[in-house]
């Protein structure tokens, strides 16, 4: 007997079926504007997570030394 390995793309898939399934339920619970104003919310923060990181990053190669051998 052969059984099926995990982790294939059909799993995956149906995850995110069941995902979507479960932002539908929430958003028909809530209400389209109150879940507008949290996904734009999370756009803000996740857009100020990116630009600080990229930020920081960019510091960090400016203040790298580079020593030469003698």
């Amino acid at each position: 007997m052969h059984c099926r390995p995990h982790g294939r793309k059909p799993t995956i898939a149906l995850w995110m079926l069941v995902a979507a399934a479960d932002l539908v339920i929430l958003v028909a619970a809530t209400g389209v504007l109150v879940m507008s104003l949290i996904f734009v919310g999370l756009g803000a923060v996740a857009g100020g997570v990116l630009l600080e990181r990229r930020l920081t990053r960019r510091a960090q190669v400016a203040t790298k030394v580079v020593r030469r051998r003698a």
